[in-house]
């Protein structure tokens, strides 16, 4: 287990994490989301120990990182993909943390089996891409088999075919009952990978609620139709409690009347439709509506 308690970190005039408390519970994937510079990596900086919160705490199952009698067997964590030396091929870096904390050496090949880097395992680091970077980062995470697991943007880099292992893999350490924090910004791939989500936003803490109800709360479902006579369509569904929108491609956008409704609408206005469908709420709109005052880095428009 991870517990945060009014955790704080100021940068000078910047505060990067603002009073966070979240409990991260074995059992289940917990998704970490925010936008650039909402304080995720900084916060999982703070639980490792590389940085010292200005106030509250940050403990892995019980206690400060630093305080761990065996580190690497209690808390895995991959924060940099590059941290390995490049001079060094991935069974060297292995093979000496392996050393350095107490592992046996053959659990050093039982992890670059695990991450599929048994080809590589006598290539330098240095000439790996990023995706062999980040397999070789989870193979370290691994190496000591521990109960806890942060992951910070894992998939970078990485394949369909790696992208698809990775959300079968966490999944399963949660099955096993061990807690795994993992941050993205795919968020059709943390719908896939993560029971649980935690939101930050410029520092603060946003949202802390399993998916589905983040995504129940926090946006609706609409009935997406086109019909040639868009605009006589959209005159017949007129209601003070309906709202309709007009999609970039021309498509109506319904909330407040139901696809059956829709389609009966149009059909005592004698318009024949060529689409109609209810489209489901997502993570992403649920994100996208909970951070949208906590954006700090915007795209200008296109020309």
């Amino acid at each position: 287990m991870i517990t945060l308690d009014r955790l704080s970190k100021r940068y000078g005039d910047r505060l990067a994490v603002d009073t966070v408390s979240a409990t991260i519970e074995p059992g289940r994937v917990t998704g970490f989301l925010g936008p650039n510079g909402a304080g995720k990596s900084t916060t999982m900086r703070m639980i490792m120990g590389f940085d010292r919160p200005d106030s509250g705490t940050a403990l892995v199952a019980g206690g400060r990182y630093a305080e761990l009698r065996s580190p690497l067997r209690t808390v895995g964590a991959l924060l940099d993909a590059k941290a390995a030396h490049p001079g060094r091929t991935a069974r060297q870096h292995l093979r000496a943390l392996a050393a350095t904390n107490r592992i046996p050496r053959r659990r050093v090949d039982e992890v670059l089996g695990l991450a599929g880097l048994d080809s590589v395992a006598d290539k330098h680091v240095g000439g790996f891409s990023l995706g062999m970077g980040q397999r070789l980062g989870i193979a370290t995470a691994m190496l000591g088999d521990p109960e806890i697991l942060i992951l910070d943007e894992p998939v970078n880099g990485l394949d369909p075919e790696g992208v698809r292992w990775v959300r079968e893999f966490t999944r399963s350490l949660a099955d096993e009952g061990r807690t795994v924090l993992l941050s993205s910004h795919l968020m059709s791939e943390m719908a896939q990978t993560a029971h649980h989500v935690i939101v930050l936003g410029q520092g603060r803490l946003l949202a802390d609620a399993p998916i589905a109800d983040l995504v129940a709360g926090a946006t609706t479902d609409f009935v997406r139709v086109r019909a040639e006579r868009i605009g006589a369509l959209a005159d017949a569904l007129a209601s003070p409690d309906v709202t309709v929108t007009r999609a970039t491609d021309g498509a109506l956008e319904v909330r407040g009347l139901g696809a059956s409704q829709v389609g009966r609408s149009a059909a005592s206005a004698g318009i024949a439709l060529e689409e109609l469908r209810v489209v489901r709420a997502s993570l992403e709109d649920a994100y996208l509506e909970l951070t949208r005052d906590s954006v700090e880095y915007r795209t200008g428009a296109t020309r």
